[in-house]
């Protein structure tokens, strides 16, 4: 992750870009005490800072993540401070892995109040360098799309026959803003679940079951660190960034959106296509330099 001595005013510039949302302890406690919450991704980043979060505040949380390794030094450190956390060691690109996930965690702890969909994959890369890595498409959507959208399918049933239940959908701020080059793979993967899960919405709300959509900014994590160019913008914390997902969570909002988004979704799409041949010229540009620097695409 970033780390170094920053300019004066860096905080302010990171909550210009990407936002500052923070609940209470207080209100937190009040809305997770006592309730069994599903977090996925959890063993590094912000699935980590956010489980640890809800942890302190009386939840009972569930870890999955692929490393089990991991994910027991995270719960430990969670029960050792007093919370409650179990580990789920499991591939969530696996649809029987998923299936015996919820089948496991159901039989535990009968119920999941609140899914944390977190777990993801970022991938940079050019068109040019993914002739022969068609694999990248599919193992992107398997771990952005198709599994995210598998385990809400496992665990919806139990929560409409409750009448009760919320999703927060972790997503990134990029599937609201115009699209840019080099990021085809990833953009796709999360605007497809980022879709998927707000029709679906629709549907469950009348059950009880509600949604809640974290369109979330650059996060200096383990994730964003192989791409060069990101460890130079202003970004939130894995902690800075659990707040907006605990804030989620607390106040059921039905979306957290950086405040630069929306106003750069609106000239995206009344200006399109000089959107597009401007971020086109930048690709070109950025591309020129890295022929000359020899920076490494990731």
């Amino acid at each position: 992750m970033v780390s170094g001595k920053r300019a004066v005013g860096w905080g302010l510039l990171v909550a210009a870009a990407q936002g500052r949302r923070r609940v209470s302890d207080e209100r937190l406690t009040a809305a997770v005490d006592g309730r069994v919450v599903l977090v996925t991704g959890s063993s590094y980043g912000i699935g980590e800072a956010t489980a640890r979060r809800l942890a302190r505040a009386g939840a009972t949380v569930l870890l999955v993540a692929r490393t089990a390794e991991r994910l027991e030094e995270v719960a430990g450190e969670i029960r050792a401070a007093g919370g409650e956390a179990d580990a789920y060691a499991v591939n969530l690109a696996d649809p029987v892995a998923v299936e015996g996930l919820v089948r496991t965690v159901l039989e535990e702890h009968g119920r999941v109040d609140v899914l944390v969909s977190n777990a993801g994959r970022s991938i940079r890369r050019s068109i040019a360098d993914s002739y022969q890595r068609f694999h990248d498409i599919e193992r992107t959507n398997a771990i952005n799309y198709l599994g995210p959208a598998k385990l809400v399918l496992e665990l919806l049933p139990s929560m409409r026959e409750r009448g009760s239940g919320h999703i927060v959908n972790v997503s990134t701020a990029g599937v609201r803003t115009p699209p840019m080059a080099r990021w085809s793979a990833y953009l796709a993967s999360k605007s497809a679940f980022d879709v998927w899960l707000r029709c679906v919405a629709q549907e469950i709300r009348g059950d009880g079951v509600t949604v809640s959509t974290v369109y979330m900014g650059l996060v200096h994590t383990r994730m964003s660190e192989p791409t060069p160019v990101l460890n130079k913008m202003p970004g939130l914390t894995p902690e800075q960034a659990a707040d907006q997902v605990c804030t989620a969570i607390a106040d059921r909002t039905h979306n957290i959106t950086p405040p630069m988004v929306r106003p750069a979704e609106l000239l995206g799409n009344l200006f399109r296509i000089p959107t597009d041949r401007l971020l086109e010229q930048y690709f070109r540009i950025s591309s020129k330099r890295k022929r000359t620097t020899g920076d490494e695409e990731s």
